[in-house]
């Protein structure tokens, strides 16, 4: 299957490089870029997801395990580098990993339902062109890991398992089911329920892979969005998510050092867990000491 690149952007890093583009402080942000294809066209443009391979990456060989990632910003704005540090990172452990532009959300949305609607829509398309290029990208499509970051993590949560929102033009043949999820500070709301095709309680069934979700303490998404939801999966007896808390810490708290090393580290942690990483994260521990709470 060929995979349409976009030209000129074909920088790939090596574990080396990678492992010293990490500090004590947390991630630093020079540029660097994977692969960039376009795996599909909406609204007239054409969408991006940017691939990280590991050093020496074999694609005939067996396949490993994949991530992708959808950044935040409210749906209507946010870029697809937010995710950069962590695919260079898991490329770094041995893991492809995709970070992926899609379409945003206008405010002044006039369409049918939530103006969420659209991104997740595109999100589904990302994962189905993922699957589709399993063997040419070197992973497994049975062991690939969504998540994303505020809004980012409302639509991996809602392309997944979502059975509607879907590109006509997407191929046939490929769901959009995914194996477990990383998710930080996830930003689900009551209101969603005005739309169910955007309202993850919605969806939510007792099926639910493994996750785990970072929020900080001072977080409203905590209270108003993620408590719900994680009240449903208590009644569902869901056993499979892992959640963590940064006591003192508002939304977004992972973008910013220490938190974005100790963040990884967990999530590092959680996959090796799960079987899809060997050996213990490549990150350091912060100076303070900074910790995660398991919630039980």
């Amino acid at each position: 299957m060929k995979l349409f690149k976009k030209k000129h952007i074909f920088i790939v890093l090596g574990a080396g490089i990678l492992s010293s583009a990490y500090s004590e402080e947390g991630l630093h942000t020079e540029p660097a870029q994977g692969k960039v294809y376009f795996y599909k066209k909406s609204n007239g443009v054409d969408r991006e997801i940017e691939v990280f391979f590991p050093k020496g990456h074999d694609p005939s060989r067996k396949p490993g395990p994949g991530i992708i990632m959808f950044h935040g910003g409210g749906w209507g704005g946010g870029s697809r580098k937010q995710f950069q540090p962590l695919c260079r990172y898991f490329a770094s452990r041995g893991v492809v990993a995709a970070t992926v532009t899609y379409q945003l959300a206008s405010k002044s949305w006039k369409g049918e339902g939530s103006r969420k609607r659209v991104c997740i829509t595109d999100a589904k398309s990302a994962i189905r062109w993922y699957k589709e290029h399993a063997a040419d990208l070197g992973i497994d499509p049975l062991r690939i890991v969504a998540g994303g970051g505020s809004a980012g993590g409302h639509i991996s949560l809602l392309a997944t398992p979502n059975p509607g929102l879907n590109d006509p033009q997407d191929p046939k043949g490929f769901d959009t089911s995914v194996a477990a999820y990383l998710l930080f500070n996830p930003a689900l709301s009551a209101d969603d329920a005005q739309d169910p095709d955007v309202n993850f309680l919605d969806h939510l069934k007792a099926d639910f892979p493994p996750a785990i979700v970072f929020f900080g303490s001072d977080d409203s998404w905590l209270k108003k969005g993620w408590n719900p939801a994680y009240a449903k999966m208590e009644t569902l007896e869901i056993k499979t998510v892992d959640l963590r808390i940064a006591n003192g810490q508002g939304h977004a708290f992972f973008n910013k050092p220490p938190w974005v090393n100790v963040t990884l580290v967990e999530s590092d942690k959680f996959l090796t867990q799960l079987g899809y990483l060997e050996g213990k994260p490549t990150l350091p521990a912060p100076k303070a000491g900074e910790k995660l709470i398991k919630s039980p």
